[in-house]
Order: structure tokens, then sequence, then C-alpha cells
């Protein structure tokens, strides 16, 4: 490690997450301390992730889902503040390394398009990605899962394709058939803000809806910010210090209860 990067990562100890995950410098440091770990799935396919690992021996486990970005440092720096948290967190890519700078809406869009043209590999890598998990030799077999924009609507479909024991859900497509919603395990946690014009109220009305029809109105908690789309991200222009913070208390408490 540089003697910079050293002094990069002593300064951010005591940095709160948000503060972090707005300095790029920073993201860029901590996120080149993670591992990086290579699976194949059922199909033959290689998928990789980047992984973070607690100071306790045996720990519960999170799949994290980056935003349309791809997977890039602010969610790296999110995994390894989970596994500060005593998680083993695992960012997981389902972009196939492609990572769009922060900003470059055109091709985070056209990165988007491409690996949603076949849905059913990001279905088979989450749910390989939480089979590992279940089988890592530091976990307690507890898996939840977090994601957010893009990466919110797979968290939930990574609980469809494979049930978990937490499901955790930041501003996400959530437009669901009861079926699907049937394949869910453990409890749901849905964060969203009022002023977000695509995943709406009458989205996730919808969505609570059919929740209900599926049985399971009593696992679901959704929370409303006065706040818009990625409110939760520091580095956007529409970041909320005042909602992200309420979002994360509650995510915390939630994965704590969930997967203790």
């Amino acid at each position: 490690m540089t003697v910079q990067r050293r002094d990069v990562l002593k300064g951010a100890a005591s940095l709160p997450l948000a503060a972090v995950l707005a300095d790029p410098l920073i993201t860029r440091a901590i996120a080149q301390q993670l591992d990086t770990v290579t699976i194949k799935t059922p199909s033959g396919r290689d998928v990789s992730a980047s992984i973070a690992l607690p100071s306790a021996q045996k720990a519960p486990t999170l799949v994290l889902i980056h935003e349309w970005w791809g997977l890039n440092d602010q969610i790296k720096a999110v995994a390894a503040d989970y596994a500060k948290q005593g998680y083993v967190a695992l960012a997981i890519d389902l972009y196939d390394g492609k990572v769009a700078k922060m900003g470059d809406a055109g091709s985070a869009m056209s990165y988007m398009r491409a690996m949603l043209s076949n849905p059913k590999a990001g279905f088979e890598t989450c749910a390989a990605w939480v089979d590992w998990l279940k089988q890592h030799d530091r976990s307690t077999g507890k898996v939840g899962t977090v994601g957010w924009c893009f990466g919110g609507a797979w968290s939930l479909n990574a609980s469809i394709a494979r049930p978990v024991d937490a499901t955790v859900i930041y501003y996400g497509n959530v437009t669901r058939s009861v079926d699907q919603l049937k394949q869910l395990k453990g409890p749901v946690m849905g964060h969203f803000g009022t002023q977000d014009q695509n995943i709406n109220k009458a989205m996730v009305d919808g969505f609570v809806a059919n929740m209900k029809k599926a049985g399971k109105a009593d696992q679901l908690t959704v929370h409303w910010y006065d706040a818009n789309h990625a409110f939760a991200n520091p580095s956007g222009n529409r970041f909320n210090e005042a909602a992200s913070k309420l979002a994360w208390q509650r995510t915390a408490e939630f994965l704590k209860k969930t997967l203790a």
C-alpha cells in the first residue's frame, strides 16, 4: 500500500459513510482493499464480485447490487462499511465488468439495456451468488440483499430467484406478479421518494397490493421520504442528507433484526 493510500484510509476511518461516498479519492482507496472473487454459474458463465470480510469468524452475509452505473468504487466502499458493521458483504457485478463514469447516463443506459435483454442470466447470477454465500466458510447461513435504483429492482429479483432472509430495496422498480412475489421468504423493506416520477406511488401501491394478494403483506415495510430518486447517493445532485441518514438507520436496524 502506498503512503498516500494509507493516509487517505486513515483519514477516512473517522468519516461518516456519506462523506466517504462523496469523495472519489477515498472511495477508490477503500475499493482497492476488496478482493475479487469469481464463480461459474450453472450455465457455465464466469461471474465476478468484490468481497469485504468482517472481523468475526462467522457472520451473516449480504448481496449488494449496484446502481445502473455498474459495480463502481462507491458500491465497493459500501461493502467495506457493511463489513465493519459485521457482515460478509459481497458486491456483485451484473454488467460483466462494464462500469459507466458517474454522470455518463448514455453508457449506463446502454449497459443496463444490454443486461436486461437477457434477464434470465441476471436471475441465474443472483441465485448463484446467494448459494455461494450460504456455503461460505465465514457465513452463518443467513443472507440478505440490498440494492439501489437498478440494483433495488435486482435486490427484489435476487430474493425471488433464491429466497433469502431479508430484502432491502432503495427506489427500485417493484412491479412484479403475484406469482413472483409468492417466491419471497423473508421480510422486505422498501425506501422510496415522494418526488420520484418513475418509481412513484402508483407503482409502489401496486407492489403493496400484490404482496397482499401473495400473502406477504405482513412481511413488507415501506418507507416514504420527501426526496427524489437516488436520494441516498451522496455523489449525485439528488442527494438528500436527512432522508439518506434515516434510510440507512432503518436499514441497519432491519438487517440486524432479520439476520442476527
